[in-house]
């Protein structure tokens, strides 16, 4: 039998249903929930022919933490998703983030958090010299590993180059950076940049972005958690949009 894992909260069940319907095997319902929530979930559900199986609550209880009465069991090897996958079907100006050899994997997974509560379509990280999304990432990220497509490539430097020519701007975030990222025009296609724990962005990362910008640090402190920043950086791109 093919290994599987659970995910739970009808934002994440409903994301992967959207994205990866092959990938949920069963989902399990709380029997005595009958608000618009569930008939929506319902429907996606019949919709994309995965069994839906109606559970006490008690059950869902010990399946997951706050459950909101759904939890889904789904396929546990990735899906392969491409930048293209992402960009082809992409309705409004992209918003990426590329994460540049992260080797926490809480924050790999509160950037994943982080992304997906700012709608970004995508996260981009290098394969080797980063962490990698591992079963400590998944679970710190709640649920976002499952929503916002995560993609590795093998040259981080080549793949921005390969954003330029989609039209996608890269901005890097730098704290000797003359600019603050509220000057940065966010409301074209962008993808932010940030750096490792400590050590920032490679010199070729760095110069590889089409700008570099700051956050304006007004206290004693010189730097952020990279999951900080990377919240700040993608909700002032969401500010500018609205």
């Amino acid at each position: 039998m093919a290994e599987t894992r659970l995910i739970h909260g009808f934002h994440a069940v409903t994301a992967k249903l959207r994205h990866d319907p092959e990938g949920v095997k069963e989902i399990y319902l709380a029997e005595d929930r009958h608000d618009g929530r569930v008939r929506d979930l319902l429907k996606l559900a019949e919709h994309c022919a995965v069994r839906v199986l109606p559970v006490a609550s008690a059950r869902l209880d010990g399946m997951a933490p706050n459950h909101q009465g759904v939890v889904a069991r789904i396929s546990a090897v990735q899906r392969h998703i491409t930048l293209d996958d992402v960009l082809d079907t992409l309705e409004e100006p992209a918003l990426l983030l590329v994460l540049d050899g992260i080797q926490d994997p809480h924050n790999l997974g509160a950037c994943l958090r982080v992304a997906d509560g700012a709608g970004a379509h995508a996260v981009i990280a290098p394969k080797d010299r980063a962490v990698g999304l591992n079963a400590t990432a998944i679970k710190v990220a709640s649920g976002a590993a499952d929503t916002v497509p995560y993609i590795t490539v093998t040259n981080l430097a080549r793949s921005l180059r390969e954003l330029k020519e989609r039209d996608i701007w890269t901005v890097g975030a730098a704290g000797e950076a003359e600019r603050d990222l509220y000057a940065v025009d966010q409301r074209r296609s962008l993808a932010w940049v940030l750096g490792a724990e400590g050590d920032g962005l490679r010199r070729l990362t760095r110069e590889t972005c089409d700008e570099l910008a700051r956050i304006p640090m007004l206290g004693s402190v010189e730097s952020l958690n990279v999951s900080v920043a990377t919240g700040i950086c993608l909700f002032e791109a969401r500010r500018q949009r609205r």
